[in-house]
């Protein structure tokens, strides 16, 4: 597993049994996305970070 900081936030990144990059936002609940390289799963992440916190704070969570 590794560990990137992107936009504020901890993405964990590791490899699914099929292949794809999945890049989960511990801090954000239920914000996960994936991808077939890392490059794409962390520019993938960055627009599940913006969809979730506008969400979070939307709801004020």
């Amino acid at each position: 597993m590794v560990q990137k900081n992107v936009c504020g936030f901890l993405v964990l990144l590791e490899e699914s049994p099929d292949g794809w990059i999945v890049a989960k936002v511990p801090d954000l609940q239920g914000c996960a996305t994936q991808g077939k390289t890392v490059a794409q799963a962390l520019e993938r992440v960055k627009e599940a970070i913006q969809a979730c916190d506008y969400e979070k704070l939307r709801l004020k969570v």
